[in-house]
């Protein structure tokens, strides 16, 4: 099962694009008869961890193993075919690896120690419910807390975990705001968890900004849409660093770190003085011609104006929306939030209105107070903010206003600040303006993780009787907030992640550990991670190749199944088998949800049924039988069912938002008061910090420099934790391949001029640290690596650190801004990885 750099390279050359690794190379007979029984023994399946590929490959079956791994290259769209890459390719790596877990276990010494003692499953199915029920009758069954993760990766077996939670009454933390992922701007600005262009809707925009996502690298089978949307239009690269789709890009525009918002603001006051904005899509589709109390600060509610206020008490409107007031001709007319129709309204203006108590008020539109804010941000104090060119900025904003559509891809490694909601904020005011919304190329984009659901899941996650104590992480790590159990959270049960490694403080998980504060730990895997390590008992699961499951991505909308290409190995059981197992000992009453007549390969087939029977929409008319041959379409609003955000709200003038599942519209669409895409945030708190509207803010003023002003000089280089080419966060970090590629070392990139005033070389170990934790690297000088910046390539098992950890270096930073509202993994408080300071020095070797 090892393959060593000649055996690799050899086999590289012979398979060409092809890649497969395994006990042999495939290869198919020329005779018809022999080639059809080959082609028998292909056993199609879907690649998912979470990298938002949700790639198809074909399983070769040989003696009852894996023998090679294929692309399916079977997607209806041809532009689809092949997908994959080098870490789906060498998954057998990881299936048959030395890290396999093989049957249950029960920690044996100390946590972190590793030592464990086989078990049976009866055995540690009733040592595990016999744990959990205890801790549920001390402190109440809100402090066992579990875990969604990345659910568009499994939405059945994933899906058993979250109704065990919901049965049981235990917290659940959702993955999107614990990794980091939940970008803030999208529930401020468009009501909803986020939207995507699906990746063949790139090559229609003629006009392509790219902010801190490196396409190239991260996104492999669907980086030659984005060539292809070069070859049709420009595609420029807001990026510090000098990545790899910056090298790919027409233009590539270097920019200060943390200061999107400025370069945002500053290319919208030209598009708004240029008059390059589409005045009818404002007026129409955003909240800039609601006019807005110069006194409060708050906008102008029909109720509250003297000729409009028995109108508006007459009116009825859900409660999640509001009758505000704009300008028409010499009129004052309230703005309907239900419908969308032509306003004809003013854009600009400011007036004064007699409220019902009499008083007069002055009052201005949002696109006036906007301006307001931008003339702030000339093109000189911008330029001197960024660090960018100031004609190179102009340019830019006015090719982008002037060539439509244009698609922004604002990636995570941008937004995982502080204030990255307000680069978002800032940077969706360029498509909003030039009316690049609701249409075939355009709009905004966030591709980070399968997180987002497609369909309707109710019929599964959540059964009669459910209720779950939504946590946000940052709140567990923090030990405090809203939502938090009265006793603490006791134990943790999980699946599909790596927390011991992989997030925000993980040092702080280590400690709760070993300090007995957390009581009991449960992870299921198919490998021995970090955190199963850490666990008092681990069980054993099966990979995507070994289970059915239903999955869904962003980056393509074809819904696709998991299938058994193998039995599972050893004595593997897959979760929905081991959740229903663990509510059968729980409550004998929970079982009844789980098909407990059905085998877990029939009862998984089960649920598939009823998720595509219930799905909604988006699943109508698809089946079983139909995704058994292949990926099928998920249906969307937009001509031939495309993945264009906002179509229906724009194209047949729906309020916004449209839903984001599993929520209810009415968790999501308060966000938008209105019915439209807003700017302006009138909320108390947005008034008190100034951020009713975006503005650019300094980074670390309200983090690390608040709590230690020496930090400023004490720790001089941002902290920058970017994906790997070779992992897709932490699954691959101990494929033995993908290790080799690597050197078996985790490297840290440095500028020339820091490492040189540090005395480090190329190649030197280093450590990396601050006042929190510590870890290690070997450096690589990288004249692409702006000043001030160390980058840490993220995913590594502590194990190949020296059992340290680049996480320990975090914090759980909370914007108050992200707790007004809360809706689990979609208006919460989020992991803000890079509002992070470190120090590197050279260790000795």
């Amino acid at each position: 099962m090892r393959i060593d750099r000649r055996e690799f390279l050899r086999g590289a050359a012979g398979a060409g694009c092809a890649l497969a690794f395994g006990l042999k190379f495939f290869h198919f007979s020329d005779d018809p008869a022999a080639y059809a029984a080959e082609m028998e023994q292909l056993v199609r399946s879907t690649c998912s961890p979470n990298c938002t590929g949700a790639c198809g490959f074909k399983a070769r079956i040989t003696d009852g193993r894996i023998s090679t791994l294929i692309q399916a290259a079977d997607y209806p769209e041809d532009s689809y075919n092949p997908r994959g890459c080098l870490r789906g390719l060498s998954m057998m790596d990881l299936i048959y690896g030395k890290d396999r877990l093989k049957y249950p276990l029960i920690r044996t010494g100390a946590r972190g120690s590793g030592e464990f003692r086989r078990a049976t499953w009866e055995e540690a199915l009733d040592y595990a419910a016999g744990r959990l029920k205890e801790i549920s009758g001390k402190y109440g069954p809100e402090a066992i807390a579990s875990t969604i993760q990345v659910p568009g990766t499994g939405y059945v077996q994933k899906g058993a975990l979250v109704a065990l939670t919901g049965l049981a009454h235990w917290t659940m933390h959702h993955g999107y705001d614990q990794n980091g992922d939940l970008p803030m701007f999208w529930p401020m600005t468009f009501g909803v968890q986020s939207e995507e262009l699906e990746s063949l809707e790139w090559i229609n925009a003629r006009t392509t900004l790219i902010f801190g996502s490196n396409v190239i690298q991260t996104r492999l089978p669907d980086a030659h849409h984005l060539l292809e949307a070069k070859r049709r239009g420009r595609v420029v690269v807001i990026d510090p660093d000098f990545c790899s789709t910056a090298a790919k890009a027409d233009e590539w525009l270097p920019i200060k770190a943390d200061t999107d918002a400025a370069l945002g603001l500053g290319m919208a006051k030209i598009i708004i003085d240029r008059k390059l904005y589409d005045a009818a899509f404002l007026q129409d589709f955003t909240d800039f011609p609601i006019l807005v109390r110069r006194d409060t600060g708050k906008r102008l509610l029909a109720g509250e104006v003297l000729a409009l206020a028995a109108d508006a008490r007459a009116r009825t409107i859900p409660d999640y929306r509001r009758l505000f007031v704009v300008r028409r001709g010499h009129d004052f007319q309230i703005l309907d939030p239900e419908k969308l129709n032509p306003t004809l309204a003013e854009l600009e203006g400011e007036y004064e209105v007699t409220l019902s108590d009499g008083k007069v008020v002055t009052v201005e539109t949002v696109f006036t107070a906007l301006q307001k804010t931008l003339a702030e941000y000339t093109l000189d104090k911008v330029a001197a903010i960024t660090g960018c060119d100031a004609a190179r900025i102009e340019r830019v904003a006015v090719d982008a206003a002037s060539n439509g559509p244009l698609h922004i891809i604002y990636g995570a490694s941008n937004y995982q600040w502080y204030n990255g909601d307000l680069k978002g904020r800032a940077l969706s005011l360029l498509p909003v303006l030039t009316g690049s919304i609701g249409k075939s190329g355009a709009g905004i984009s966030t591709y980070a993780g399968q997180y987002r659901i497609r369909f309707n899941v109710k019929s599964w996650w959540f059964p009669e009787g459910s209720k779950i104590n939504w946590v946000p992480y940052l709140h567990f790590l923090q030990g405090k907030g809203p939502r938090y159990p009265e006793h603490g959270i006791k134990a943790m049960v999980g699946g599909w992640g790596n927390p011991f490694d992989q997030h925000n403080m993980n040092n702080t998980l280590k400690e709760r550990a070993t300090s007995g504060e957390l009581e009991f730990i449960l992870t299921t895997d198919f490998q021995m991670s970090t955190s199963c390590m850490w666990s008092d008992v681990v069980l054993p699961a099966p990979s995507w190749y070994e289970k059915y499951d239903l999955t869904a991505t962003i980056l393509h909308p074809y819904l696709q199944l998991q299938q058994p290409a193998i039995k599972p190995l050893f004595e593997s059981k897959s979760e929905l088998w081991i959740f229903r197992e663990l509510a059968k000992r729980l409550n004998p009453e929970f079982e009844s949800h789980f098909f407990p007549q059905l085998d877990e390969n029939e009862a998984a087939l089960k649920v598939i049924e009823l998720l595509l029977e219930t799905g909604g929409q988006e699943t109508a008319g698809i089946t079983l039988e139909m995704l058994k041959k292949g990926p099928v379409r998920l249906h969307s609003p937009a001509p031939g069912d495309r993945q264009v955000p906002f179509y229906e709200q724009v194209q047949h003038r729906v309020p916004f938002p449209p839903p984001s599942y599993p929520a209810p519209l009415k968790a999501t669409a308060q966000f938008l008061r209105s019915g439209r895409i807003e700017f302006y945030k009138d909320e108390d708190l947005f008034l008190k910090e100034g951020e009713q509207l975006p503005v650019h803010k300094e980074t670390y003023v309200e983090t690390e420099y608040k709590v230690n002003p020496a930090a400023r000089d004490k720790y001089r280089l941002r902290y920058v934790t970017k994906n790997s080419l070779y992992r897709v966060h932490s699954t691959h970090s101990n494929n033995t391949i993908l290790l080799e590629l690597q050197d078996n070392k985790a490297k840290v990139f440095l500028n020339p001029g820091d490492a040189g005033e540090r005395g480090i070389a190329n190649g030197d170990l280093v450590r990396i640290y601050n006042d929190r934790g510590k870890t290690r690297a070997y450096a690589v000088l990288d004249p692409g690596c702006s000043a001030g910046t160390a980058i840490f390539e993220e995913g590594w098992w502590s194990r190949y650190l020296g059992d340290e950890s680049y996480n320990s270096l975090t914090y759980p930073w909370i914007k108050p801004l992200h707790e007004i509202y809360f809706v689990p993994g979609m208006w919460s408080p989020t992991t803000v990885w890079n509002e992070c300071l470190v120090d590197v020095r050279r260790m000795k070797a």
